[in-house]
């Protein structure tokens, strides 16, 4: 199994390199750069590139409504170059809140239009010339829009590799057929071995079954926070903030992806609690609400047996990468932990 991490949101971009550097040494493969509504993450990518040597770079999401097709794919095939060969495309849907109040953008058919992307990312890295008529995009423009002046082009700079890995984040079961059917890896939220690899199974399969014989075994990136020793249990409730502001406020109360899922693991009267609360302006309760058997079984938070179970669960429910957060209060004691944990995993 590979190790993957994902950034802070507000992490000072100086201080990141060294940690990466560090986790890098200590045997991390994969660190996401994640973006939302604050810093793009395609800036924190180059410069993680140029500073890094091994560790591959993935964006942890960007948002496939917030740029064209061929920015994407021209995103990408720059920080492959930049980085001899180590850019992942990690791309997702996000959610109707930052797409239509941020980005001004209607969030619409999120499944057609990634499956028209990853065709589209995939023609202009093999430098072919790009004609594309869609559903939700068409270059060039048709007759009657625009000025009638495109034509098929082809990009004119050579990328590093003709297929730069493409990571999906979805977690609805047309999203992960697709995922499963098109993408070289998949990035499900809140992944809780021996539940999920059955809630997305049907999915999986039948994405699977559609699979190109071209396209590797799909990679599966999913973990939790990582914290090993004695009396570390308490570390897991530093968990409760996001997963309550993901289960309880991220969206709508009518259209929350997490909380559904959420409530699909079998903690039906949780997840409407949770809600109910956060989006009440109780956080501090909904936060006391999460379930702790759910922080035990999603985490690798314990002593070093605990951990080593944790780490075999998830590599039999069908991960690939373990992506952690990990737990201490400074670079040093999180580097420990990593290369502590990279020992753990080659011993499972």
């Amino acid at each position: 199994m590979k190790i993957a991490t994902l950034m802070n949101y507000a992490s000072d971009y100086h201080a990141v390199v060294q940690e990466v550097q560090d986790l890098e040494r200590a045997g991390l493969d994969v660190v996401f750069v994640p973006e939302a509504y604050g810093f793009d993450a395609a800036t924190m990518m180059g410069y993680l590139a140029a500073n890094t040597t091994t560790v591959q770079i993935a964006s942890g999401i960007l948002p496939l409504f917030s740029r064209t097709p061929t920015l994407l794919a021209m995103t990408a095939a720059g920080l492959d170059n930049l980085s001899g060969g180590r850019a992942m495309l990690g791309i997702g849907a996000s959610g109707p809140q930052v797409i239509e109040g941020w980005h001004g953008v209607p969030y619409d058919a999120p499944v057609a239009r990634m499956r028209e992307i990853i065709s589209i990312c995939r023609i202009v890295w093999r430098r072919e010339r790009l004609d594309h008529q869609g559903t939700k995009y068409h270059m060039p423009l048709p007759p009657g829009q625009g000025r009638g002046l495109g034509k098929p082009l082809k990009m004119i700079t050579t990328p590093v590799r003709p297929h730069v890995p493409i990571i999906v984040a979805s977690l609805g079961d047309k999203s992960v057929e697709m995922t499963a059917e098109l993408a070289d890896g998949w990035l499900p939220a809140f992944f809780l071995p021996g539940v999920s690899e059955q809630h997305w199974k049907d999915a999986l399969e039948r994405g699977r079954q559609k699979r190109a014989s071209g396209l590797s075994p799909l990679e599966v990136y999913a973990g939790g926070l990582v914290a090993i020793g004695d009396d570390v249990e308490h570390l897991r409730d530093s968990v409760r903030p996001v997963t309550a502001l993901y289960v309880g406020g991220m969206g709508a109360r009518s259209k929350n992806f997490y909380n559904d899922l959420f409530a699909s693991y079998g903690y039906e009267e949780e997840a409407v609690r949770i809600q109910d609360l956060f989006l009440s302006g109780k956080r501090a309760e909904a936060e006391a609400a999460i379930p702790e058997s759910f922080l035990k079984e999603t985490n690798l938070v314990g002593p070093e047996g605990f951990v080593k179970e944790r780490v075999a669960a998830f590599r039999d429910a069908g991960v690939t990468c373990l992506n952690i957060a990990v737990a201490g209060k400074t670079p040093a004691e999180r580097t420990r932990t990593v290369d502590r944990l990279r020992n753990i995993v080659e011993r499972v």
